[in-house]
């Protein structure tokens, strides 16, 4: 019981609902008679005492009361002591049955009474069971509970099944395995289940109408044989004869919730026989399921029958695996016959039966040491799936080479001596151009592949392709065969067969010398790869390893690397393979099981690991060596491999090894530095990166497994390396070291020692490290901190500093890197909580500084100090991070830290730093969402009032939606009347707004789901940054205003990467020339953001211009006629550049040229032209354009004013205007256009 009494209690003296008042006061009135006795036999004698008044022999006098009482007596009779529940059972019998037998009794009557029948039933010991039923005593009040389990209403039956099962599971002390009632609910609900089938047959015989009006009985009474049988561990044997046959003709029925609950009855028996006690009843059932086999052709109880059938062999074998083998040919011939059927259900059902078989029902030991009685009877079973191929059973081919491919995986390799003919017949079959079921017949020859090896299948069906004979048909199908399932066999194999074969197909290739290749050519190098494509299977737990991988073949996959590029990443893959395979078998714990194993042992793993290292000296120098012939994009793999060999090395090898390797990259790190900043720079063009960026790959790889005595020279390097601030990617490197150190214990032990040594190291860098490296910088101090003594804690405010500022960070996975260590530092802290921090030993400090505790908020202290930085950025940095810890750490921090913290921020929020409030905004809204109200609530006014005031910031607030999603959130969290209050008087209209908005959308959703529709299909309005479209333009912010670089959702450790659904991918292709996707440069014009179109030297573009002619700038949206400049963009294109130009260009409203080359300028309206004029403003518009409007065409000095050549009065009068004689305004030439100097289409600006 998870709660005690008395939380029980106190949970009803304080009601939620309205419908428990009366159970409050009832309580309360039974506590005030039993004078601060609060005992559980006190509440239950005074309930027992006190329920006569509601419940006489006549029947019930007071419901509600008879209800209050009963619910309480339920709550307290399983505290009740047992002994004092059978003292009483007949006093509760008699009263409670009287409620139960109650016409008008509901519910909240019932449950409890049930419940009270339940715990006095628990509480009875075998002398109380040995009552008759007709008796006042367990049994009879058993019989009312199995009556009420199938009850129509949901409750109270589900009630009585649960307090049936509890019953039955708790059975009183007693030499049987079963419960005294189990015989007895056995008989109860078979009896009601035989009643209730007889009268749904003989209606659906009779074809009666109120047929279905028995099937929900039916399912009840299911319900309650799977109760008695999941609670007494399966079922009666006695019984089981008459129950499988009911079941098996309610299993029949076109119901398929009957067919269910039938099905889960079986499941439910067979699962409580498979325990040793239970096990002696199944023979019986599985004897009584044979006996019951439908006919042939039954398509409704046949597929029901086959799959219990199935389930019950299953557990058979688990519990007599010998035994149940030797039933199997007789299974198998039985069940395979129903394959000839028509029909498709029963095929199937039959077919997955056999599967199930051959998984389950052939032990272990007949797979490794199989008797001569075990090997007749795999000869049985291997001549009925050969007749499974034959003409008979061609309507069920698919379901038949499910099954061969089942006996495959089953048999392992025992398929080798016995599946022999199946392989020859399917590869003939797959052979067949006119084969339908090619992929089938693949996946069958590959478990064979896998079970027998491939030296046998290639016997039966060989590849004929090196030497094809006449009349033989070459098998080149089976190479990718080979590929996906060779594995666990020998690796002789490979080096006589397809090295053979690799090396004839090869010379076939060279043969053609320089001649241009035909499609033979390519035929012969597509097999060369094919076959090296098999060699990782071959790599796969080899079973000859010893014998098969000699200095000869080593030799020859060195030269491979050397010189047949295509073929590196297959060899290295290969060899990586032979090397992890082996090390898993080791890796194993507990005793040898060589099924799973697959025939290798412990020991013979460990020999065959020996036996490589010998190798790894050799196959190391030529790895390193191809490793740096390698462009860094393919050189991945080889990486790989190399960490298997060395991690099999010796220790004297390695350290033979790594010497070498640091006195070369000693010696390029000189010439490297001796290198002027142009040859750096022609460096950087070549495709081959340089060697000491290769070495140190290579010194980083072998890091882990390194001896001791060899850590000094590297971390004499890294130091060195670390401090090079003039090459950012060998920095980077090189911080890369100590993450991985932490990866092996010998790394871990290493860094524990010279802690002290890198923590100086990463202190003194830190002016040193570039921006490329610092992610994995950060990446390197939370490994260290991680190691950090707790004698060593002043590391932590010695390279706080460094970690606040890194959350500024540009890059996001440093960002990210930055707060994850801002809390492991924390938690370092709280780990060593009780030790001091010698602040003495920072930088700047006195020597008789005083030590600092080491606790949670002296660590909020430390990154608190950056709020008095002096730049913004320091102080939005500590503001950044603090709001990390805080939401991190809230349930630890304690509520003077969270006060002092809420009034620094109210604070800030009056800063007129926008970087600043930025952060702060962040942070409030974190404060809103997880910090206790009452915290909250005392600064809810200020700070209510210091976030309208940036609301309403002139001209356009900045941060106007982040603090409507703050309000938003405070009301969500405290209440709208809360944050009412606490809103000055003339700002209120906003929360109202607030509120409004919520309910409507609510109510609309209310109304959209009352007619019918779902949450799915409401229609969504088109989300803008504002209400509307006024809105946005008098209350608009700068799109860059409220775009942070650090999310919310980062600060507080949410990836922000999770929420988007895909990304998008685009090609960046010219019109004129296609990308072609089968290039390999075609990677460098396929982007993840949307490419920009990149204005030509010489290019035109187009400035805006108003009705006035001035010219436009920033970010206006109107699409006017606009003047072509010969200008370039000031900021760069926007996002969507590539449309707008495209749109100047082609678009409704661009100006075109006819014939002649004179300007023509459409005057069509588009049919989403949403611009409407009364005629009123059209007469505006007309008298400023064809008015002497001096100051707009001759370029006046006022703002924004610009003197241009032509304009809107230059061009031909408008429609409807009247005849202009003159110098028509300010304009040249007398309305004509003139051409401009700057060439065709140009404009010049006046001067100012």
């Amino acid at each position: 019981m998870s709660l005690t009494l008395e939380d029980r209690l106190n949970k009803i003296k304080s009601p939620n609902l309205q419908s428990q008042q009366q159970y409050s006061v009832i309580l309360k009135a039974v506590e005030e008679t039993l004078n601060n006795e609060t005992t559980p036999t006190a509440y239950f004698a005074a309930l027992l005492a006190l329920l006569p008044k509601a419940i006489t022999p006549q029947g019930v006098v007071n419901k509600d009361l008879a209800t209050s009482i009963v619910y309480l007596l339920d709550v307290v009779t399983p505290y009740t002591p047992p002994a004092l529940l059978r003292a009483k059972f007949t006093k509760i019998f008699e009263l409670l049955a009287l409620a139960l037998a109650y016409p008008e009794a509901d519910a909240p009557l019932l449950r409890p009474s049930i419940g009270c029948f339940e715990s006095i039933l628990i509480a009875q010991d075998g002398t109380g069971w040995e009552l008759s039923p007709g008796a006042i005593g367990p049994r009879r009040a058993l019989a009312g509970l199995l009556f009420l389990a199938v009850d129509r209403r949901p409750k109270i039956r589900k009630g009585a099944l649960t307090a049936i099962k509890n019953v039955l599971t708790n059975a009183p002390p007693s030499p049987s395995v079963d419960h005294p009632a189990a015989d007895m609910c056995a008989e109860s609900a078979m009896k009601s289940l035989t009643e209730l089938a007889s009268q749904a047959s003989q209606s659906k015989k009779q074809r009666k109408i109120g047929t279905a009006e028995h099937e929900p009985a039916l399912i009840h009474a299911l319900q309650l044989v799977k109760t008695v049988a999941d609670a007494s561990n399966g079922w009666p044997s006695k019984k089981i004869e008459e129950l499988c046959e009911v079941l098996l003709n309610i299993s029949k029925s076109n119901n398929e919730y009957m067919t269910i609950a039938a099905f889960e009855v079986f499941e439910i028996i067979f699962k409580g026989m498979s325990d040793a006690e239970s096990s002696s009843k199944l023979p019986r059932l599985l004897e009584v399921i044979s006996e019951l086999r439908p006919s042939q052709n039954d398509t409704q109880l046949l597929p029901p029958w086959i799959a219990i059938m199935s389930r019950g062999y299953d557990v058979s074998s688990q519990l007599e695996p010998e035994e149940t083998f030797q039933k199997l040919p007789e299974l198998f011939n039985m069940i395979s016959g129903f394959l000839a059927s028509s029909s498709y259900n029963i095929r199937e059902s039959a077919s997955q039966c056999l599967i199930s078989f051959m998984a389950n029902c052939v032990p272990d030991s007949v797979i490794l040491e199989p008797s001569v009685y075990d090997e007749k009877i795999l000869e049985n079973i291997s001549k009925a799936a050969v007749d499974l191929l034959s003409v008979k059973y061609q309507a069920a081919w698919k379901e038949t080479f499910a099954v061969t491919g089942a006996m495959f995986d089953g048999l392992r390799w025992q398929a080798n001596s016995n599946l022999v003919k199946i392989v020859q017949i399917i590869g003939e079959l797959r052979g067949n151009d006119s084969f339908a079921g090619k992929s089938e017949a693949d996946e069958v020859l590959g478990k064979a592949i896998r079970a027998m090896g491939p030296e046998s299948v290639l016997e039966i069906l060989p590849l004929n392709l090196a030497r094809p004979k006449a009349g033989e048909p070459g098998r080149a199908w089976l190479l990718p065969i080979l590929r996906d399932y060779t594995s666990n066999t020998n690796l002789q194999h490979f080096k006589s067969e397809f090295l053979r074969l690799s090396e004839s197909m090869y010379q076939r290739v060279l043969d053609r010398g320089s001649a241009e290749k035909t499609m033979e050519t390519k035929i012969f190098e597509t097999l060369v790869l094919q076959i090296w494509a098999i060699f990782g299977g071959y790599c796969d737990l080899p079973l000859d390893l010893l014998q098969s991988f000699d200095q000869a073949f080593a030799e020859q996959m060195a030269s491979l690397l050397y010189h047949q590029i295509d073929l590196r990443s297959d060899i290295c893959k290969g060899l990586q393979t032979l090397i992890e395979s082996n090390k898993a078998i080791v890796g194993l714990e507990g005793e040898d099981d060589l099924v799973l194993q697959s025939r290798v042992t412990k020991e013979q793993a460990r020999k065959n690991l020996d036996h490589m290292s010998t190798f790894a000296p050799n196959m190391l120098a030529v790895l390193f060596n191809v490793y740096t012939q390698t462009l860094p994009q393919y050189r991945a793999y080889i990486l790989h491999c190399i960490n298997s060999f060395l991690s099999i090395t010796t220790s004297a090898e390695l350290a033979t090894t790594f010497a070498n390797a640091t006195s070369t990259l000693e010696i390029e790190l000189k010439n490297m530095s001796a290198l002027t900043q142009a040859e750096k720079n022609k460096q950087k063009d070549l495709k081959m990166p340089p060697m000491s960026y290769t070495l140190m790959d290579l010194v980083i790889t072998m890091s882990i497994y390194l001896p001791r005595e060899s850590f000094g020279v590297l971390f004499n390097i890294a130091s060195v390396i670390i401090m090079k601030d003039d090459d950012p990617q060998l920095q980077k490197k090189s911080y890369k070291l100590i993450p991985r150190l932490a990866e092996s214990e010998g790394g871990k032990i290493a860094l524990q020692e010279r802690n002290s040594e890198l923590q100086q190291l990463l202190i003194s860098s830190a002016s040193k490290a570039t921006a490329p490296s610092k992610r994995d910088r950060l990446a390197a101090i939370a490994t260290l901190v991680s190691f950090l003594p707790n004698d060593s804690l002043h590391f932590i405010p010695a390279i706080l500093p460094e970690i606040v500022i890194s959350c500024k960070e540009i890059n996001e996975k440093a960002r990210t890197t930055a707060f994850d260590l801002l809390v492991s530092m924390a938690d370092k802290i709280v780990a060593a909580e009780g030790s001091t921090i010698d602040v003495s030993k920072l930088e700047n400090m006195p020597d008789n500084e005083e030590a600092k505790s080491a606790n949670l908020d002296e660590y909020i202290m430390m990154v608190s100090a950056g709020l008095a930085g002096n730049t913004p950025h320091m102080i939005s940095a500590s503001v950044t991070a603090l709001t990390r810890i805080l939401y991190h750490f809230r349930s630890s921090i304690s509520p003077e830290t969270f006060t002092g913290l809420l009034e620094t921020l109210d604070l800030f929020l009056t800063s007129n730093n926008r970087e600043i409030v930025r952060s702060v905004l962040g942070a409030v809204k974190v404060c809103v969402i997880s910090l206790p109200a009452e915290l909250m609530l005392p600064r809810l006014s200020s700070l209510i009032a210091n976030l309208i005031k940036w609301n309403e910031a002139k001209p356009k607030p900045p941060f106007k939606n982040k603090i409507k999603h703050i309000i938003e959130r405070m009301i969500r969290r405290y209440g709208a009347d809360v944050v009412n209050k606490n809103t000055p008087e003339e700002h209120r209209k906003l929360i109202t707004n607030i509120r409004k908005t919520k309910e409507r959308t609510k109510r609309q959703r209310a109304e959209h789901k009352a007619a019918g529709g779902s949450d799915d299909d409401i229609p969504q309005k088109h989300k803008g940054r504002f209400e509307s479209e006024y809105d946005e333009a008098l209350h608009g912010s700068d799109e860059d205003s409220e775009d942070s670089d650090v999310s919310d959702d980062e600060i507080i450790g949410k990836n922000r990467r999770e929420t988007k659904k895909g990304g998008e991918t685009y090609i960046v292709e010219d019109e004129d020339d296609p990308l072609d996707l089968l290039d390999r440069k075609a990677l460098g014009n396929i982007s993840s953001t949307k490419p920009v179109k990149q204005r030509l030297p010489g290019k035109k573009t187009k400035a805006k211009l108003d009705l006035d002619g001035k010219l436009l700038f920033g970010d206006g949206s109107d699409d006017d006629d606009a003047m072509i400049l010969d200008t370039a963009a000031e900021n760069g294109a926007e996002p969507d550049s590539v449309d707008a130009y495209q749109e100047a260009i082609r678009g409704h409203n661009a100006v075109q040229r006819g014939r002649g080359g004179r300007l023509k300028i459409t005057n069509k309206r588009e049919k989403n032209d949403e611009m409407e004029l009364d005629e009123e403003d059209v007469q505006t518009v007309k008298k400023q354009v064809s008015g002497d409007s001096r100051g707009s065409f001759r370029g006046g000095r006022g703002r924004g004013g610009v003197r241009v050549r032509g304009g809107v009065s230059a061009g031909r009068r408008g429609l409807g205007e009247e005849k202009r004689h003159g110098s028509g305004g300010n304009t040249r030439g007398g309305g004509r256009v003139m051409k401009s100097p700057r060439g065709r289409g140009g404009a010049r600006s006046g001067r100012r």
